[in-house]
């Protein structure tokens, strides 16, 4: 409450609360069934529909704002993926100076005649939905607080309106009864008093009557205007605003739709300069593998081809390795390797007895040359490379 003295006068302060404890007494009284109350169901009908709209306004605000800060955590996932890249991509892999260009350099390309880059598109993308999206959404909310204030001043004025109505009804009722009183009071009075006397008596009373009357009909005038003013101004507004609302729900979605649009097309391009570049590198790969395959092949002694290719091992062979490491034996029953040696692995004659990583075979020179495997011995299987 507004403290005395600081733009509040004392006549003020108790009109107000004055006017408070009326319509208190009024809504008390309606409740109970002892005094009628103006419905306009047509009215309460726009309100609802108000409180709707206001209330979804809010929420696809709300919603909107929290898709604004996805797009800037996805901003900054996406530049850290694209780091992470660029870290792990090795130098001799295909494509190194591309996938530069791609992640350290953000992809420079042509668009609409300005070189953007990935981070371009999106601060884009971002500030063209707070421009277009969310600024037309706060300014048509804007508009929601006013109307909302004034429909409460309209309950309030209504109220005022009713007590005021109910008020003079009361007195137009007690009217006729105030002047029978009148008249008995003025014949007991007209009787003691001296003739000249008589009249202005009479007129004393009549006029203190209908001055309460007046009054009443007055304060009744003045309520009925301003609740209907603020009435028919409402009428106007609710139902054209209820209607706007169709076009703010179809600028905003309109708008963050050709948004995505644009920038998921222009980012799906950088994508697909990724995808070439994985792609040539797995195709990269794939020749390496086929490249080295073949020189395995043509490097394989004359022998080897004389007693048969690689798919077509002798007898009791399982398959052919090549070592690519040196290895020292250290033990009678160990296989000596040196690099580029090719050796026939066989099976271990008792499986239980061959540990894990560990081969059993013979030099393939000493088989073309003896045709025996009594110098077959166990080495490291990764010290040796499958042809």
């Amino acid at each position: 409450m507004a403290e005395i003295g600081k733009g509040v006068t004392a006549g003020k302060l108790a009109i107000s609360v004055q006017k408070r404890l009326t319509r208190a007494q009024e809504k008390v009284m309606q409740k109970l069934g002892k005094a009628d109350e103006t419905r306009d169901v047509a009215f309460e009908e726009m309100v609802a529909n108000f409180n709707k709209q206001m209330t979804e306004g809010g929420k696809l605000q709300k919603d909107l704002k929290a898709y604004l800060v996805a797009v800037k955590t996805m901003h900054d996932a996406s530049r850290r993926l694209q780091d992470c890249l660029a870290d792990m991509y090795e130098p001799e892999w295909f494509g190194k100076e591309e996938m530069d260009a791609l992640t350290e350099e953000m992809i420079e390309k042509e668009m609409d005649n300005n070189l953007e880059d990935t981070d371009t598109l999106w601060l884009d993308y971002h500030q063209s939905i707070t421009d277009k999206s969310l600024t037309s959404l706060d300014s048509y909310l804007t508009q929601f607080p006013d109307i909302k204030a004034r429909i409460a001043k309209r309950d309030r004025k209504m109220v005022d309106f009713d007590s005021a109505r109910h008020h003079f009804s009361s007195l137009q009722k007690g009217k006729k009864k105030d002047e029978a009183k009148i008249a008995k009071q003025a014949a007991l009075l007209e009787m003691a008093a001296p003739s000249w006397a008589q009249g202005l008596i009479s007129a004393h009373q009549v006029a203190q009557t209908n001055l309460s009357f007046n009054q009443a009909e007055e304060e009744l005038g003045r309520a009925q205007k301003i609740f209907e003013e603020l009435n028919v101004e409402l009428q106007d507004e609710l139902p054209s605003l209820w209607d706007n609302r169709v076009g703010v729900y179809v600028n905003t979605f309109q708008g963050l739709a050709g948004h995505q649009e644009k920038f998921h097309g222009e980012m799906n391009k950088l994508s697909q300069n990724l995808n070439d570049i994985m792609s040539k590198l797995e195709e990269q790969r794939e020749q390496n593998e086929e490249t080295n395959h073949s020189e395995s092949a043509s490097s394989a002694p004359k022998s080897e081809v004389t007693n048969g290719s690689d798919g077509d091992l002798p007898p009791g062979f399982l398959y052919k390795v090549k070592a690519v490491h040196e290895y020292a034996a250290t033990d009678g029953d160990e296989l000596e390797l040196k690099i580029g040696d090719d050796v026939l692995v066989l099976a271990f004659d008792n499986p239980d007895e061959q540990d894990d990583g560990w081969l059993v075979g013979v030099q393939e020179s000493h088989w073309v040359q003896n045709k025996d495997i009594s110098a077959k011995g166990v080495f490291p299987e990764n010290f040796t490379q499958k042809v």
